[in-house]
């Protein structure tokens, strides 16, 4: 059996890869999402109700669908990483990486040894419960690791950040950024969406793929235009309210 292909990886080093965000913990509501013509499905554990056990169910559920999926990290830790790995993801996303060597132990806790402190499974989903052929060797060249900046300070140190071996993408937090900008809850302002915009430059210059999260479909478009190799779309949330509210709002103007 040979280790499986990413396509979340294969998707982000081109430009236009749609994706959309999951945060209700549902893995009906994620496979209902990879079948929706999204090209990846970001599952959270930052700031959604998931903890390990809770994504296994979620991975399973897009894996039978057309998209990719994408796993945020709820922190940097080590332990989490090793457990999301053997569970089967394959793409992971670390959230608020400040500098160049916390991007190095992020990267670390993907690699097995010596080239890092990944701990060894044999029988574990990643592997296939043991039917992939040599997957210790092989495990590096088919994970995606994503570093999230999401601060100004961390903005200020994407160059170094990127440059670091084993960094595959980066992605910019606009909601975070906003607020270390003294702008929270204003993503929208002329001058974050400035530096949004010189991030993505920023990024090209170094030959590193970038993604961010877009509010809406025109500020989706807007990122694309900017620079950004892939985008998430809103989120099963969101497009969900978006739609409950507009009902109502029509029916009781009937």
């Amino acid at each position: 059996m040979e280790i499986p292909v990413n396509l979340f990886k294969k998707a982000m080093r081109g430009k236009g890869a749609l994706g959309v965000w999951s945060m209700s913990g549902s893995p009906l509501v994620a496979e209902a999402l990879g079948c929706a013509g999204y090209d990846f499905v970001v599952l959270d554990m930052e700031h959604a109700p998931n903890d390990v056990p809770r994504m296994l169910p979620l991975l399973q559920a897009v894996a039978g669908t057309p998209a990719a999926s994408l796993v945020r990290l709820p922190w940097n830790d080590t332990v989490i990483v090793k457990q999301v790995l053997d569970i089967g993801a394959n793409s992971i996303m670390f959230p608020y990486v400040q500098n160049a060597e916390e991007a190095r132990r992020a990267v670390a806790a993907t690699r097995y040894p010596p080239d890092g402190v990944r701990g060894v499974a044999g029988m574990s989903r990643a592997t296939r419960f043991g039917g992939v052929s040599g997957y210790f060797a092989k495990a590096a060249d088919e994970l995606c690791v994503v570093l999230q900046l999401e601060t100004v300070e961390a903005v200020a140190n994407l160059a170094e950040i990127a440059a670091v071996a084993g960094v595959d993408s980066i992605f910019i937090g606009p909601s975070d950024l906003s607020a270390s900008m003294g702008l929270v809850g204003q993503v929208d302002h002329p001058s974050v969406q400035e530096v949004l915009a010189k991030a993505a430059k920023a990024c090209a210059a170094v030959g590193k793929p970038v993604g961010i999260l877009a509010s809406s479909a025109a500020r989706a478009s807007d990122y694309f235009g900017y620079g950004y190799n892939w985008v998430a779309s809103g989120s099963d949330l969101a497009l969900m309210m978006g739609a409950a509210r507009e009902a109502v709002k029509t029916i009781r103007r009937s």
